[in-house]
This record gives structure tokens, sequence and C-alpha cells, in this order.
């Protein structure tokens, strides 16, 4: 197995489902949680969510003005192709490791950004995964993963 490196750009979170996330300098992962004080973190399998920058550039190219958590992401991503990651896959940021449980869902046909422009990048691209060792993340963390 080979090693490949990748950067946290933003950690984004929010206290009620449905609204855009705001960044934050540092979070908690916590186990089988997800990020402490987010409003999507709980005992299932969506704990958390990740976004490449690279992908929210699309959008970007479309017209509209974006920022990290507007697609209510809470980890946004540089340099790792996160849609073409298996499921099972295991992410390490810093101390702690998360595993992916699903790639993109359903869209939400309402969300702000898809009636903006027509399109939305999150249910093709974005994943989601669950916590397996907990700890406190930031935009400094050494992150990876082995393929």
């Amino acid at each position: 197995m080979a090693r490949r490196s990748f950067e946290i750009l933003s950690i984004n979170i929010s206290g009620r489902t449905g609204v855009q996330k705001n960044p934050v300098e540092q979070a908690q992962l916590q186990v089988d949680h997800g990020i402490a004080g987010d409003a999507h973190a709980g005992p299932w399998h969506r704990q958390v969510s990740l976004l490449a920058d690279e992908d929210i550039e699309t959008m970007r190219g479309k017209g509209i003005d974006l920022n990290h958590g507007d697609f209510a992401e809470n980890i946004t991503t540089r340099g790792i192709a996160l849609a073409e990651l298996p499921v099972g896959t295991r992410l390490c940021l810093g101390d702690c490791e998360l595993e992916v449980t699903q790639i993109g869902k359903e869209c939400h046909h309402g969300c702000a950004i898809f009636q903006a422009v027509g399109d939305c990048v999150m249910p093709r691209k974005g994943i989601f995964a669950r916590v397996l060792k907990g700890g406190t993340i930031s935009r400094d963390s050494r992150c990876y993963y082995d393929f």
C-alpha cells in the first residue's frame, strides 16, 4: 500500500441542520458521534461530511460566489479525490481516524446553491464518514490515507 497526503482547508460546523456551516479554527472529533457541537453529529453513518475544494471550484466556475461550509460540509479538503474513494477507506486527520461510509447523497433541490445555478456538487462529490478514533483536528493537522 502507498500513502497519500491531503490538506484540510476548512473545518465547518453549525448548530442546526439545513443551514450553511461556519468555519472554526479546530474541532473535537468524538468516536461514533462526529464533530462536537455540529447538528449532524450523532450515532449514525453520516457523522462527518467532507467535500474537496477542487469540486467547489467547479461550482465557482458557474458564476456563484462560494465559501467553505456553504455546501454544509464539515471538512473542506485539497489534494484528494474524495468521490473516488471506496466505502471503507480510512482517512487519518492528525491523531483521528475516519472511515468512509457513503459517497454522495440525495440533493435537496430547494438548496440555495441549486436554486441559483441549477446544480449542486455535494450529491455527487461529497462523502460521509464515521469517527473511529477521536481527538482534535485543525487546518494544520497532518492528513493521509492509504491506497
